[in-house]
Formats: structure tokens, sequence, C-alpha cells
């Protein structure tokens, strides 16, 4: 089933659940993320099809008025270069392998 085409958006539960739940919600997800810094993006990726930097993208495209690095600030807490030189570990290529099947499966 894709989840993605209008006539499902029109339908989803998702979208009764008043904004303010749906944010807060939102920002515990992110919350939980800047706290589990162990949850590699690559892994994210692999399993998920999303990761941090995606979810910056989203709020870009969902209209915050931030640029790229920015929302990945927000996103991360802290500038996302530093997260990077704090936190991530260089993939392995398992793990980019992973991320490209997973990839396949997001919706186009």
């Amino acid at each position: 089933m894709d989840t993605n085409s209008p006539q499902d958006h029109a339908r989803d539960p998702l979208d009764s659940l008043p904004d303010d739940v749906a944010a807060a919600a939102f920002r515990r997800l992110v919350r939980h993320l800047r706290h589990r810094h162990d949850a590699q993006n690559i892994d994210l990726m692999g399993l998920a099809g999303f990761c941090r930097n995606c979810l910056a993208d989203w709020i870009i495209d969902a209209g915050a008025p931030l640029d790229k690095v920015a929302a990945r600030e927000a996103i991360h807490g802290l500038p996302a270069a530093e997260w990077k030189a704090r936190f991530q570990t260089d993939a392995t290529p398992e793990q980019l392998a992973r991320m490209a099947d997973s990839m396949k499966l997001n919706a186009r």
C-alpha cells in the first residue's frame, strides 16, 4: 500500500491528531535521538530509511524558516559538524549496503 498517495493521507489517523500533540511527539522523538548518540545515522538509514538529517530536511519542507545548517542544528541539538566529530563513526561497507537497500523501499 502506498501511504504517500493523496487518498491515503485523506484517511490517515495521524491527520486527526491535534497539532500540539503531533508537535509534542515530534519533539520527544528528536530529544530521544539526541540522547541516543549510539543510534548512528547510517544505522537509522539502514533500518528505517531516514535519519536526523532527513528530519532536518523535513522541517524545512514543512515550512521552518531555516537553512540546512540551522535545521540540522535544531535537530542535533548542537552544530551538525560538532555532532559528527563527537559521535559519528565511520560507516562500514555492510552499513552502506543496508542503507542502499533500505532507501530502495522509500516512497518515490
